[in-house]
Protein backbone atom coordinates (compact mmCIF):
# COMPACT_ATOMS: atom_id res chain seq x y z
CA UNK A 1 0.00 0.00 0.00
CA UNK A 2 1.29 3.44 -0.93
CA UNK A 3 1.61 5.72 2.07
CA UNK A 4 1.80 9.40 2.99
CA UNK A 5 3.75 10.92 5.89
CA UNK A 6 2.03 13.06 8.47
CA UNK A 7 4.05 16.03 9.75
CA UNK A 8 5.30 13.99 12.73
CA UNK A 9 6.64 11.26 10.45
CA UNK A 10 3.87 8.71 10.98
CA UNK A 11 2.75 7.05 7.75
CA UNK A 12 -0.86 6.42 6.76
CA UNK A 13 -2.39 4.82 3.64
CA UNK A 14 -2.65 7.05 0.59
CA UNK A 15 -5.93 5.40 -0.35
CA UNK A 16 -8.65 5.25 2.28
CA UNK A 17 -12.34 4.63 2.65
CA UNK A 18 -14.87 7.44 2.77
CA UNK A 19 -18.25 7.00 4.45
CA UNK A 20 -20.32 10.00 3.38
CA UNK A 21 -23.95 8.75 3.02
CA UNK A 22 -23.06 5.28 4.28
CA UNK A 23 -25.65 4.02 6.72
CA UNK A 24 -28.49 5.98 5.13
CA UNK A 25 -30.30 2.76 4.20
CA UNK A 26 -30.78 -0.14 6.61
CA UNK A 27 -31.09 -2.46 3.61
CA UNK A 28 -27.50 -1.73 2.60
CA UNK A 29 -26.00 -1.79 6.09
CA UNK A 30 -24.66 -5.37 5.98
CA UNK A 31 -22.97 -4.81 2.63
CA UNK A 32 -21.48 -1.50 3.74
CA UNK A 33 -20.03 -3.06 6.88
CA UNK A 34 -18.66 -6.00 4.88
CA UNK A 35 -17.09 -3.54 2.44
CA UNK A 36 -15.37 -1.56 5.17
CA UNK A 37 -14.03 -4.77 6.70
CA UNK A 38 -12.74 -6.07 3.37
CA UNK A 39 -11.12 -2.69 2.78
CA UNK A 40 -9.15 -3.10 6.01
CA UNK A 41 -8.08 -6.57 4.79
CA UNK A 42 -6.85 -5.01 1.53
CA UNK A 43 -4.82 -2.33 3.27
CA UNK A 44 -7.31 0.56 3.09
CA UNK A 45 -7.12 0.97 6.84
CA UNK A 46 -7.80 4.73 6.81
CA UNK A 47 -11.53 5.20 7.39
CA UNK A 48 -13.00 8.70 7.27
CA UNK A 49 -16.30 9.69 8.86
CA UNK A 50 -17.91 12.63 10.70
CA UNK A 51 -20.50 13.44 13.31
CA UNK A 52 -22.44 15.19 10.54
CA UNK A 53 -22.81 12.02 8.44
CA UNK A 54 -26.27 10.70 9.19
CA UNK A 55 -26.21 12.87 12.33
CA UNK A 56 -23.94 10.31 13.96
CA UNK A 57 -25.47 7.17 12.48
CA UNK A 58 -22.56 6.67 10.08
CA UNK A 59 -20.13 6.69 12.99
CA UNK A 60 -22.19 3.88 14.52
CA UNK A 61 -21.87 1.85 11.30
CA UNK A 62 -18.11 2.45 11.27
CA UNK A 63 -17.92 1.42 14.92
CA UNK A 64 -19.59 -1.87 14.08
CA UNK A 65 -17.30 -2.43 11.09
CA UNK A 66 -14.09 -1.95 13.08
CA UNK A 67 -15.20 -3.91 16.15
CA UNK A 68 -12.38 -6.23 17.18
CA UNK A 69 -9.99 -4.60 14.68
CA UNK A 70 -9.53 -1.13 16.13
CA UNK A 71 -5.73 -1.33 16.24
CA UNK A 72 -5.62 -2.11 12.50
CA UNK A 73 -7.48 1.10 11.60
CA UNK A 74 -6.47 4.76 11.26
CA UNK A 75 -9.75 6.39 12.23
CA UNK A 76 -10.70 9.90 11.09
CA UNK A 77 -13.76 11.84 12.23
CA UNK A 78 -14.90 15.45 12.09
CA UNK A 79 -16.61 17.95 14.35
CA UNK A 80 -19.28 20.50 13.44
CA UNK A 81 -17.94 24.09 13.58
CA UNK A 82 -20.76 25.04 15.95
CA UNK A 83 -19.46 22.47 18.44
CA UNK A 84 -15.82 23.57 18.22
CA UNK A 85 -15.63 25.63 21.43
CA UNK A 86 -13.41 24.61 24.36
CA UNK A 87 -16.17 22.69 26.12
CA UNK A 88 -18.14 21.79 22.99
CA UNK A 89 -15.16 20.07 21.37
CA UNK A 90 -14.72 17.74 24.33
CA UNK A 91 -18.44 16.91 24.43
CA UNK A 92 -18.62 16.28 20.67
CA UNK A 93 -15.54 14.09 20.78
CA UNK A 94 -16.99 12.04 23.64
CA UNK A 95 -20.18 11.47 21.64
CA UNK A 96 -18.21 10.36 18.59
CA UNK A 97 -16.08 8.02 20.70
CA UNK A 98 -19.23 6.44 22.11
CA UNK A 99 -20.77 5.94 18.66
CA UNK A 100 -17.51 4.57 17.27
CA UNK A 101 -17.09 2.31 20.31
CA UNK A 102 -13.46 3.28 20.77
CA UNK A 103 -11.31 5.14 23.29
CA UNK A 104 -9.50 7.28 20.72
CA UNK A 105 -9.76 8.93 17.32
CA UNK A 106 -6.55 8.95 15.29
CA UNK A 107 -7.29 12.17 13.41
CA UNK A 108 -9.99 14.65 14.46
CA UNK A 109 -10.90 17.40 11.99
CA UNK A 110 -12.74 20.70 12.20
CA UNK A 111 -15.26 20.09 9.41
CA UNK A 112 -15.23 23.67 8.11
CA UNK A 113 -14.65 27.15 9.48
CA UNK A 114 -17.32 28.63 11.69
CA UNK A 115 -17.58 31.54 14.11
CA UNK A 116 -15.56 30.01 16.93
CA UNK A 117 -12.06 31.59 16.95
CA UNK A 118 -9.42 29.25 15.57
CA UNK A 119 -7.26 29.74 18.66
CA UNK A 120 -10.07 28.39 20.86
CA UNK A 121 -10.65 25.35 18.67
CA UNK A 122 -6.92 24.59 18.44
CA UNK A 123 -6.57 24.84 22.21
CA UNK A 124 -9.46 22.40 22.60
CA UNK A 125 -7.89 20.00 20.08
CA UNK A 126 -4.56 20.15 21.89
CA UNK A 127 -6.39 19.36 25.13
CA UNK A 128 -7.91 16.27 23.52
CA UNK A 129 -4.43 15.19 22.41
CA UNK A 130 -3.04 15.59 25.92
CA UNK A 131 -5.85 13.46 27.33
CA UNK A 132 -5.31 10.73 24.74
CA UNK A 133 -8.79 11.02 23.24
CA UNK A 134 -7.30 11.96 19.86
CA UNK A 135 -3.84 11.37 18.41
CA UNK A 136 -3.77 14.13 15.76
CA UNK A 137 -6.02 16.99 14.74
CA UNK A 138 -6.56 18.74 11.45
CA UNK A 139 -9.01 20.79 9.42
CA UNK A 140 -11.33 20.40 6.47
CA UNK A 141 -12.45 22.83 3.77
CA UNK A 142 -9.72 25.37 4.59
CA UNK A 143 -8.37 27.52 1.76
CA UNK A 144 -4.77 28.76 1.59
CA UNK A 145 -5.63 31.98 3.45
CA UNK A 146 -7.32 29.94 6.19
CA UNK A 147 -4.26 27.73 6.52
CA UNK A 148 -2.00 30.76 6.76
CA UNK A 149 -4.19 32.23 9.50
CA UNK A 150 -4.23 28.89 11.32
CA UNK A 151 -0.44 28.74 11.29
CA UNK A 152 -0.34 32.00 13.23
CA UNK A 153 -2.34 30.88 16.27
CA UNK A 154 -0.71 29.08 19.22
CA UNK A 155 -0.06 25.43 18.27
CA UNK A 156 -1.63 26.02 14.86
CA UNK A 157 1.45 24.47 13.29
CA UNK A 158 0.41 21.13 14.79
CA UNK A 159 -2.27 20.72 12.10
CA UNK A 160 -1.88 17.23 10.58
CA UNK A 161 -3.92 17.52 7.38
CA UNK A 162 -6.46 19.53 5.41
CA UNK A 163 -9.36 17.61 3.88
CA UNK A 164 -10.81 19.34 0.81
CA UNK A 165 -12.76 18.69 -2.36
CA UNK A 166 -10.33 17.68 -5.10
CA UNK A 167 -10.75 15.80 -8.35
CA UNK A 168 -10.27 16.22 -12.09
CA UNK A 169 -13.09 18.77 -12.35
CA UNK A 170 -12.18 20.62 -9.13
CA UNK A 171 -8.54 21.59 -9.60
CA UNK A 172 -8.55 25.07 -8.09
CA UNK A 173 -6.47 24.04 -5.06
CA UNK A 174 -3.50 23.40 -7.35
CA UNK A 175 -3.04 27.18 -7.69
CA UNK A 176 -2.24 28.02 -4.07
CA UNK A 177 -3.48 25.51 -1.50
CA UNK A 178 -1.49 22.46 -2.58
CA UNK A 179 1.73 24.52 -2.87
CA UNK A 180 1.13 25.91 0.63
CA UNK A 181 0.52 22.44 2.06
CA UNK A 182 3.57 20.97 0.33
CA UNK A 183 5.76 23.77 1.66
CA UNK A 184 4.49 23.19 5.20
CA UNK A 185 4.50 19.38 4.95
CA UNK A 186 0.76 19.17 5.51
CA UNK A 187 -0.94 16.35 3.56
CA UNK A 188 -4.11 17.08 1.60
CA UNK A 189 -6.96 14.59 1.95
CA UNK A 190 -9.12 14.62 -1.18
CA UNK A 191 -12.81 13.96 -0.66
CA UNK A 192 -15.13 13.13 -3.59
CA UNK A 193 -12.13 12.21 -5.80
CA UNK A 194 -14.49 10.87 -8.47
CA UNK A 195 -17.00 13.73 -8.07
CA UNK A 196 -19.67 11.49 -6.53
CA UNK A 197 -19.38 9.19 -9.58
CA UNK A 198 -20.26 11.98 -12.03
CA UNK A 199 -16.78 11.77 -13.54
CA UNK A 200 -17.37 8.19 -14.61
CA UNK A 201 -19.67 9.31 -17.43
CA UNK A 202 -17.09 11.66 -18.97
CA UNK A 203 -16.46 10.30 -22.47
CA UNK A 204 -12.91 11.60 -22.75
CA UNK A 205 -11.96 10.02 -19.42
CA UNK A 206 -13.62 6.75 -20.42
CA UNK A 207 -11.68 6.67 -23.69
CA UNK A 208 -8.34 7.42 -22.04
CA UNK A 209 -8.97 4.86 -19.31
CA UNK A 210 -9.74 2.22 -21.90
CA UNK A 211 -6.49 3.02 -23.72
CA UNK A 212 -4.44 2.17 -20.63
CA UNK A 213 -6.52 -0.79 -19.48
CA UNK A 214 -8.17 0.94 -16.53
CA UNK A 215 -11.64 2.05 -15.53
CA UNK A 216 -12.53 5.75 -15.35
CA UNK A 217 -12.69 5.54 -11.54
CA UNK A 218 -9.25 3.96 -11.34
CA UNK A 219 -7.73 6.59 -13.61
CA UNK A 220 -9.35 9.44 -11.67
CA UNK A 221 -8.10 8.04 -8.36
CA UNK A 222 -4.60 7.32 -9.68
CA UNK A 223 -4.36 10.91 -10.94
CA UNK A 224 -5.30 12.30 -7.51
CA UNK A 225 -2.77 10.09 -5.75
CA UNK A 226 -0.02 11.04 -8.20
CA UNK A 227 -0.09 14.55 -6.72
CA UNK A 228 2.50 15.34 -4.07
CA UNK A 229 1.19 14.63 -0.56
CA UNK A 230 -2.43 13.89 -1.54
CA UNK A 231 -4.58 11.16 0.03
CA UNK A 232 -7.77 9.94 -1.68
CA UNK A 233 -10.82 8.85 0.33
CA UNK A 234 -13.50 7.66 -2.12
CA UNK A 235 -16.77 6.46 -0.66
CA UNK A 236 -16.82 2.68 -0.54
CA UNK A 237 -20.25 1.17 -0.02
CA UNK A 238 -20.00 -1.93 -2.21
CA UNK A 239 -17.28 -4.55 -2.34
CA UNK A 240 -16.99 -4.56 -6.14
CA UNK A 241 -16.38 -0.80 -6.10
CA UNK A 242 -13.86 -1.24 -3.30
CA UNK A 243 -11.86 -3.75 -5.34
CA UNK A 244 -12.01 -1.43 -8.34
CA UNK A 245 -10.62 1.39 -6.19
CA UNK A 246 -7.75 -0.79 -5.00
CA UNK A 247 -6.82 -1.38 -8.64
CA UNK A 248 -6.02 2.33 -8.95
CA UNK A 249 -2.86 1.69 -6.94
CA UNK A 250 -1.41 -0.22 -9.91
CA UNK A 251 -1.82 2.63 -12.39
CA UNK A 252 1.12 4.91 -13.13
CA UNK A 253 0.41 8.43 -14.34
CA UNK A 254 3.14 9.00 -16.91
CA UNK A 255 3.91 12.47 -18.29
CA UNK A 256 2.08 11.46 -21.46
CA UNK A 257 -1.05 10.43 -19.59
CA UNK A 258 -0.86 13.55 -17.42
CA UNK A 259 -0.73 15.73 -20.55
CA UNK A 260 -3.79 14.02 -22.00
CA UNK A 261 -5.64 14.51 -18.74
CA UNK A 262 -4.70 18.20 -18.67
CA UNK A 263 -6.16 18.54 -22.17
CA UNK A 264 -9.43 17.05 -20.94
CA UNK A 265 -9.48 18.81 -17.58
CA UNK A 266 -7.35 21.99 -17.73
CA UNK A 267 -5.47 23.07 -14.60
CA UNK A 268 -6.39 26.44 -13.04
CA UNK A 269 -5.02 29.61 -14.59
CA UNK A 270 -5.79 31.85 -11.62
CA UNK A 271 -6.77 31.75 -7.98
CA UNK A 272 -10.35 30.69 -7.31
CA UNK A 273 -12.51 30.30 -4.23
CA UNK A 274 -12.33 26.93 -2.50
CA UNK A 275 -15.11 24.65 -3.72
CA UNK A 276 -17.16 22.49 -1.36
CA UNK A 277 -19.81 19.79 -1.58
Amino acid sequence: MQSICLPNGETIPQLGQGTWMIGDSRGRRAEEIATLREGIDLGLSLIDTAEMYGEGHTEEVVGEAIAGRRDAVFLVSKIYPTNATRTGTLAACERSLKRLKTDRIDLYLLHWRGRVPLAETVAAMEGLKESGKIRHWGVSNFDADDMQELSGVPHGGEVATNQVLYNLTRRGIEWDLIPWCVKHRTPVMAYSPVEQARLLAHQGLKTLAQEIGATPAQLALAWVMAKNGVIAIPKTGRREHLRENVGALEIKITPEIAAKIDALFPPPKEATSLEML
